[in-house]
Parts: structure tokens; C-alpha cells; sequence
């Protein structure tokens, strides 16, 4: 688990679970397997927990407990595998979103613009499409819609149209030919943040990561028992204002719906006003505390 990052905010995450001895938990991000050690701390011997991951990486870390289940799975599929181990309902689901510094340090898995290595950045190494076959392959419009909508990038239109011309001479196939092909109108001063952006973007559609996210919150309100936690740590305002929405209407846009009654027809109440973040003395110690965000839910 060392080389793992430390989790983030895991008194609070742990504190936000409200974790019964005889209860049964779910950690859809188990990674290096920090937030799912510290629940089975709270455990007793009728308490169970279930991990998703779909990283084979992941599974250096399995914890060798009865009451533990690893499922090789993204957590999109949350319902279907928590029905296949007769877990349902569950008492607290806990998602800590986004890639591990593990993964940024693994030279070899593409995330890191620090690193020249082939443009992977797929969390599962069996899928079949990876960051080198969307910017070698996708139409100027698809990378025009994937950078502003996903990155948040400033020149979405005119970054997509430099890589359609830049590959006519040939694939784009590392990190550095996508760094080479893009140099002239990344902004001078400001070259990581921007390069940050353009690989977040790449990453989220190469994983799916929002529709993941969206297929994980509607079964999670399925999943859950009635006064069940929902807690999730988000690392970037896409993931956060899915979430925030979802525990606010049930949906990720629009009005919340009403019942017949004109009561909010919705599945969660928020637990805490807006989000908790990380402390000062946090911060400081983990970078990647930084941009956390976690909110807490209750299952009505």
C-alpha cells in the first residue's frame, strides 16, 4: 500500500460512514487499500466489507479477512455485484474518486505529463480503448467536444484542429509527441496547468469516468438501506457537481421532481451543508488533499 497515496481526509471519511460492527460496507475505490483498512478497524465479527477495483495493480493490496470481498469491477456495475454477494441493502458506500498517485507514478500507465511514456491512461488494462487511439483516431469535433467539456480547455477548437493536422505526419503515439505536436499554442508560463487539463480530459473519456459516475449514484440510492451513508470525495468540479446534484435532486440537472403531494421526490438528504475539506495541516502534508471536496448523504 505504500506506494499508494495517503487517503485523503479518512478521520472524516470514516466518521461520515457511521460504521455499524454488524454492518455491511462497500468501498467502490479500493486502490491501496487505506479507507477499506480503517473500516474493517470498525467491524465486528458480523460485519462485512466489499471492495471494487479494476485496476489489476489494486490487487497487491487484498486484505486477508473472511469478512472482506474484492470485486474486480468498476463500480458502475455496483448493483449487479453486490446482488451477486447477496449484500444488499448496505449500510455505507464510500467513493474516493479519481486516479491514485500510484497510477500518476507509474511511468509506464501514460497519466503523468511528467513522464514520456505510450499514451495509455486506461484504469482497466483490458479495455480496449486507450488515450493514443482517441487523439490518433477521433474526429477534430469529438476532440473539440472532449477537451471543453472534460478539460476545461480554454482553445478546445483550435487544440483539436493542431492534433488532426499534427497526426497527418505521422501517429501521435507518447506523451512527448503529444507535448511536440501541441507546443505551439500551449500557453507560454502556464505549460502544466494546461497540459493538466489536456490529459484530464483524455482520461475521462478514455474511462468513461462521468458515465461511470452517473451509473454508480443512481445504483447507489438502489443499493442502499434506508438511513444508509453515501460518501464521496471528489478531486475536480465535473465529478463534484454531479454528485452535489444528485444528493440535491436525484438527477445531475434540471429541478428536483415533486410527488403527488408536492414533496421532493428525491432519494437522499444532504448530511453536511456543502462540502468538507481538508484542514491546513492536511493540506500541507498531502498535496492531493488539496482539491478534495466530500459530501455525505443519508439514504431517506
Amino acid at each position: 500500500m505504500s506506494n499508494y497515496h495517503t487517503p485523503v481526509m479518512l478521520a472524516e471519511c470514516i466518521e461520515a460512514l457511521n460504521i455499524k460492527p454488524d454492518g455491511t460496507y462497500v468501498d467502490v475505490t479500493f486502490g491501496g487499500g487505506g479507507h477499506s483498512r480503517e473500516i474493517m478497524k470498525h467491524l465486528g465479527a458480523g460485519g462485512r466489507l466489499l471492495a471494487f477495483d479494476q485496476d489489476a495493480d489494486a490487487q497487491q493490496n487484498l486484505i486477508d479477512d473472511e469478512r472482506f470481498t474484492f470485486i474486480d469491477q468498476n463500480f458502475r456495475y455496483l448493483k449487479n455485484f453486490t446482488r451477486l454477494h447477496d449484500a444488499i441493502p448496505v449500510d455505507g458506500i464510500l467513493a474516493d474518486l479519481g486516479v491514485s498517485s500510484y497510477q500518476f507514478d507509474q511511468a509506464d500507465r501514460g497519466f503523468s505529463i511528467r513522464f514520456d511514456a505510450e499514451l495509455d491512461m486506461r484504469m482497466n488494462q483490458a479495455s480496449d480503448l486507450s488515450a493514443k487511439e482517441v487523439v490518433n483516431n477521433y474526429s477534430e469535433a469529438d476532440l473539440h467536444r472532449i477537451f471543453g467539456m472534460y478539460g476545461e480547455v480554454q482553445n478546445a477548437k483550435s487544440l483539436a484542429k493542431t492534433i488532426v493536422t499534427a497526426r497527418l505526419n505521422g501517429p501521435i503515439i507518447t506523451v512527448a509527441d503529444l507535448k511536440n505536436a501541441i507546443s505551439n499554442i500551449t500557453p507560454r508560463g502556464k505549460e502544466n496547468k494546461y497540459l493538466a487539463q489536456v490529459f484530464q480530459a483524455l482520461r475521462i473519456e478514455v474511462n468513461q469516468e462521468l458515465e461511470a459516475l452517473k451509473d454508480f449514484l443512481i445504483q447507489s440510492a438502489e443499493v442502499l438501506a434506508t438511513g444508509g451513508r453515501l460518501v464521496v470525495m471528489s478531486y475536480h468540479s465535473l465529478e463534484d457537481r454531479l454528485v452535489k446534484n444528485f444528493i440535491a435532486k436525484g438527477k445531475f440537472s434540471g429541478e428536483v421532481e415533486k410527488d403527488l403531494y408536492g414533496n421532493n421526490n428525491r432519494p437522499f438528504d444532504a448530511v453536511s451543508r456543502g462540502a468538507i475539506v481538508a484542514t491546513e495541516e492536511e493540506i500541507l502534508s498531502n498535496n492531493r488533499a488539496r482539491s478534495a471536496k466530500l459530501r455525505i448523504a443519508v439514504k431517506k
